[in-house]
């Protein structure tokens, strides 16, 4: 036990984890796969992981530095994926924490270390990205201080190590000198001398915390985590103790530790070390593997609530069936239910029109379910994102957020009034050489569809960053959407002359020979309300033509809507489809004299 060190990395969204991690795998000559090897941030091995440039799953990996075992363990940076981070941090007994040079630290990097100091765990400040032509790393260091004392850090523990590091090139060191630095072993010293064995004794009952779960084609469910007490055999009987105390007993089919990016075959492991079983079918994130003969529990993990839900249902729309290959309720219904036994911060209870409400941590969080689903073959439909509203004394009461905004000087007016006509409140402001900093408390209901308009007010230079706070009186007062949709008038294939004579209406979401049906949105319109648009109309053929007929048209390049795009622009009425193939928006009421109907109260 007095070989291994366990850490894990936190950090704000794109401070460079993977990165460094990539970096320790390189430097301890860790062997790769001959599709990784090449690999830049080869732990996002998920396809999603790899199209974004962030990391969604928390992972594991282990290294050899001269006798000692050293389990690395990537977490995300996202807010919305803050249920990971709090989760496998239980499997940690330090963290390197890590600050970007030029930014300091970040809204996430606040959360993460508040969960690594509840935890007791040892903090190594790594201050990454000192290469960059901006770096400031004597500010991000001060500012990080001040982070730890606001936070409640005793002495010891505000009294911690700093290492420098270019995680990009593979260096560190214990000077914010490039020049000086060699390789990145300094960082891996400092682990070794800074971070403590792990805790637990080999000769006490077994006792381990389920942390994660995943699948093998030919072991089944394998269960990963730290083992605190007790000792493992390979094909010993064990008991899994479940969240309301109940027991039963299970004889593992395979035990495992982790060498490099892979699981290997392991005949004993002892307390301290991170391991993974198999032959426990039914396992959940929290329960505790046990003696069978003194089975003692750990705490349960608990996990901050979610914040916002969606509606999910099953796809009615004229297009229903034909892209997906999982359709019914039943297989949607099972395939969400699966997503709990993985996902901690996720909550999914049954509606009342045989419909889902799936609860998660912010947009994204949900955003990223939504879009797995559809790429693994499903059909569904979601309504727009609605903030969980709790009734505390007789008071509603709804999330709010610490929004941290970084955007050139000439878009801080916008910024500041668009902000506070969505109750968002201002607690601090500055300018520094042009660029404009603030923070704002503002309900979550009040970002729903601002980072699009915050985009173009910034013209793409804007940095916004948002977490959540606690819940507050809700404000009311909400006002609607500004503009309406254009919705298609019947169903048929758009063409460029329909096209054109809808276009001067609003904003088009898309460019001719596109198959749409009656009551989808085709785009958005330039005033308040809807406008029923006929997008697929031709033109009368005749033989009649002129000499410049069609030549002095233009057409508007139509707005791509993506799954976030589209999550953002829906009002309460309207709904996305989501196939494998297309992401559509349409109304809840197809028909025009339906929605008339309802709009006026005739049944």
């Amino acid at each position: 036990m007095q070989k291994i060190r366990n850490i894990a990395i936190i950090a704000h969204v794109d401070h460079g984890k993977t990165t460094l991690v990539d970096a320790l795998l390189r430097q301890a000559k860790t062997k790769f796969s001959k599709d990784t090897v090449d690999q830049i941030c080869v732990m996002d091995s998920n396809d999603l992981e790899k199209e974004r440039g962030i990391t969604i799953f928390s992972k594991n990996a282990a290294v050899r530095w001269g006798e000692h075992k050293v389990n690395i363990i990537d977490t995300p940076g996202h807010a919305d994926f803050g249920g990971e981070v709090e989760r496998v941090l239980t499997m940690a007994d330090g963290c390197l924490l890590l600050v970007d040079a030029k930014e300091g630290p970040m809204p996430q990097t606040r959360f993460v270390l508040k969960k690594a100091l509840a935890m007791k765990l040892k903090v190594i400040v790594v201050v990454n990205k000192i290469d960059k032509p901006d770096a400031r790393p004597a500010f991000a260091l001060d500012k990080t201080f001040d982070l730890f004392l606001e936070l409640g850090a005793d002495d010891e523990t505000a009294n911690f190590p700093v290492i420098y590091a270019s995680a990009k090139q593979g260096l560190a060191g214990l000077e914010p000198d490039l020049t000086k630095m060699t390789d990145i072993s300094p960082l891996f010293d400092t682990v070794l001398s800074y971070i403590p064995e792990p805790s637990g004794d080999a000769e006490k009952p077994l006792q381990m915390l389920v942390t994660t779960l995943s699948a093998d084609n030919y072991k089944g469910r394998i269960v990963t985590g730290k083992l605190l007490n007790g000792r493992l055999k390979a094909g010993q009987e064990v008991a899994r103790i479940r969240r309301d105390g109940t027991i039963s007993k299970h004889r593992l089919v395979a035990l495992m530790s982790f060498e490099g990016l892979d699981r290997i075959i392991a005949e004993d492991v002892e307390a301290g070390d991170i391991v993974a079983v198999a032959g426990i079918t039914d396992a959940m994130i929290g329960e505790t593997i046990a003696d069978p003969i003194n089975p003692i529990a750990l705490p349960i993990l608990k996990i901050e609530e979610p914040t916002v839900k969606m509606t999910f249902s099953v796809n009615d729309s004229p297009f229903a069936g034909k892209e997906g290959q999982f359709t019914t309720s039943r297989q949607i219904n099972e395939r969400l239910y699966k997503e709990l036994e993985t996902d901690m911060a996720l909550r999914i209870e049954n509606g009342q029109n045989n419909d889902w409400i799936v609860s998660g941590r912010g947009e994204l969080h949900l955003a990223i379910l939504i879009e797995r689903l559809r790429r693994e073959g499903y059909e569904i439909q979601v309504s727009r994102p609605q903030v969980i509203v709790k009734e505390v004394d007789g008071k509603k009461m709804v999330p709010f957020e610490n929004v941290y905004i970084e955007a050139p000087e000439f878009a801080s007016g916008s910024v500041i009034q668009k902000l506070g006509s969505r109750h968002g409140l201002m607690q601090h402001m500055n300018i520094e050489n042009g660029i404009f900093f603030g923070e704002f408390l503002i309900p979550t209901r009040g970002l729903f569809g601002y980072r699009t308009e915050f985009l173009t007010d910034t013209k793409g230079l804007g940095l916004i960053n948002a977490i959540f706070n606690d819940y507050q009186v809700d404000p009311g007062n909400w006002k609607e959407r500004d503009q309406g949709s254009l919705v298609a008038h019947e169903t048929g294939i758009t063409n460029l002359y329909g096209l054109l004579n809808s276009q001067d209406r609003g904003s088009l979401f898309f460019g001719p020979a596109v198959e749409v049906y009656a009551g989808q949105v085709v785009g958005q319109h330039a005033r308040t309300g809807d406008l029923r648009v006929n997008v697929c109309k031709t033109k009368a053929l005749s033989n009649m033509r002129s000499k410049g007929d069609g030549v002095s048209e233009h057409f508007n390049a139509p707005k791509t809507m993506d799954l976030e795009d589209a999550l953002e622009y829906i009002g309460d009425d309207e709904l996305v489809e989501i196939t494998p193939k297309n992401i559509r928006i349409r109304k809840q009421i197809l028909s025009e004299s339906e929605a008339r109907k309802k709009m006026l109260g005739i049944k």
